[in-house]
């Protein structure tokens, strides 16, 4: 049995706003910081996740990033890379101040772009008790490439014009987030439709945008890279059908790495997530390799 409870923290004077999930068994439990993929938000299915490793004994703490969700901060839709990374820093300064839980025992818990925000993250903060990246984004040029030319250019475009109106206080320039090949889209492949908007819940009012200067960002950002450094053992989900977030340079990025495993499975960057229902034969068996992982190295109890 478990118990969630709306908690909310501080980064850099913006308030991000988060679920706390406790065993209601269990003292000086393991908790796991749990952050999503790119302009994804909590309620997009990780409460499914967080459930099972509640249920296995562990502390979950699942926040939204700032601009983003439940969190404060304006302009709404900042997808600020390094205010992402600031926002893992407070979670886990957070997540080790929870009554209850053992604070040499967290865990990082990322997804998609969250992926690789939890290689950076474990890197900088030095003494997390281990890393689950999944599917994670690990290399900007590589997915800059599976963007396609006509979708990159679209974005640049976008990107250049909303970088040029924010020094003059304009409302942001967008571009979507998932859209069909050739749209201006952070991720235009033919699965990121279907697949990344069926994990806004009906009841969600969720906005498939971005401001569009992060796609300036992107192809400079190479989190795999911070992997060879995280001394924490750390787990790494590999989908070998991925359109996102290209496999190969991850894989590439873990050979390198002395703490590091990996896991490969036959699927594609969406099937790795629970269906509607909360259940899928990838995520049932993703889900399991991970506990396998966590109950190794950071046993609950």
């Amino acid at each position: 049995m478990s118990e969630r409870s709306d908690v909310e923290f501080d980064s850099s004077g913006t308030t991000c706003r988060a679920w706390l999930y406790r065993p209601t068994d269990g003292v000086d439990v393991p908790i796991i910081v749990m952050g999503h993929g790119l302009g994804a938000v909590r309620r997009m299915r990780l409460d499914v996740f967080a459930e099972r490793f509640t249920a296995a004994g562990y502390a979950c703490l699942v926040f939204d990033y700032r601009h983003f969700g439940d969190s404060d901060g304006q302009p709404r839709q900042l997808l600020s890379i390094s205010r992402q990374l600031d926002d893992w820093a407070a979670a886990i300064a957070y997540a080790r101040s929870v009554p209850g839980v053992d604070p040499t025992k967290v865990v990082l818990w990322g997804t998609s772009f969250g992926g690789g925000h939890v290689m950076i993250a474990g890197r900088r903060d030095g003494r997390v008790a281990a890393v689950v990246a999944q599917c994670p984004f690990t290399d900007g040029i590589a997915s800059t490439l599976a963007l396609g030319p006509v979708s990159g250019a679209k974005v640049t475009a976008r990107a250049i014009a909303d970088l040029a109106g924010s020094v003059f206080g304009r409302a942001p320039v967008t571009v979507a987030l998932a859209g069909p090949p050739g749209s201006a889209a952070l991720m235009s492949a033919p699965d990121a439709v279907p697949g990344y908007l069926p994990l806004v819940p009906d009841e969600l009012d969720f906005a498939n945008e971005v401001a569009a200067r992060v796609g300036l960002a992107v192809p400079l950002h190479f989190p795999g890279r911070a992997l060879r450094h995280v001394s924490a053992p750390t787990l790494v989900c590999v989908c070998d059908r991925d359109t996102v977030a290209p496999p190969r340079t991850t894989v590439r990025y873990v050979d390198r790495s002395l703490n590091a495993r990996m896991i490969r499975y036959p699927v594609g960057h969406f099937d790795i997530y629970p269906d509607a229902d909360g259940g899928g034969e990838a995520f049932e068996k993703v889900v399991a390799d991970q506990l396998g992982f966590l109950r190794a190295i950071v046993p609950a109890g």
